[in-house]
């Protein structure tokens, strides 16, 4: 199992978007994420998390907050524990990324981008401002086919 961050980085009403398109074996190739990465030893969530933020885009963070923790469970992938966050305050000038292409989109288009089903559910809770939450989420190849939410299944379709 793997244990990863995403982090969604606040501008105003844009969050920065990593397009996936540059790294060969992507399990995310052509999607539209948040950035992040892999724990390295040792780690804690927010030192992954500052770390992967800095390798990713070259900006610090100087406000983010721990949202909630989302398993993936995959027939295809190995089991992720992905801790995700927000980010509302950095500094630094942005880089190239050799993962993908940066870019600030407003946060009512990124539903609109190729993104997974289930990276919609936990958009909305983050929109919602939901209280620290843990999200389950089961997928058969690329389809999403259970999404539990602090304990209980909830609705895998999304609007």
């Amino acid at each position: 199992m793997w244990n990863t961050t995403l982090c969604y980085i606040e501008r105003g009403e844009q969050y920065l978007m990593l397009h996936r398109v540059k790294k060969k074996n992507d399990i995310n190739q052509d999607k539209w994420v948040g950035v992040g990465g892999k724990f390295e030893d040792k780690e804690s969530p927010e030192e992954c998390l500052l770390r992967e933020v800095k390798e990713e885009t070259g900006l610090t963070l100087t406000s983010y907050q721990y949202r909630g923790l989302v398993t993936f469970v995959s027939d295809r992938w190995v089991t992720e524990y992905m801790h995700l966050f927000t980010a509302d305050g950095f500094t630094g000038e942005m880089i190239e990324c050799n993962e993908g292409n940066l870019e600030w989109v407003d946060k009512d288009k990124v539903k609109d981008l190729p993104i997974w089903t289930g990276d919609k559910i936990f958009l909305d809770l983050l929109t919602q401002k939901v209280p620290f939450f843990s999200l389950k989420l089961s997928y058969e190849g690329d389809t999403l086919v259970e999404a539990i939410l602090n304990g209980q299944p909830i609705s895998t379709e999304v609007p």
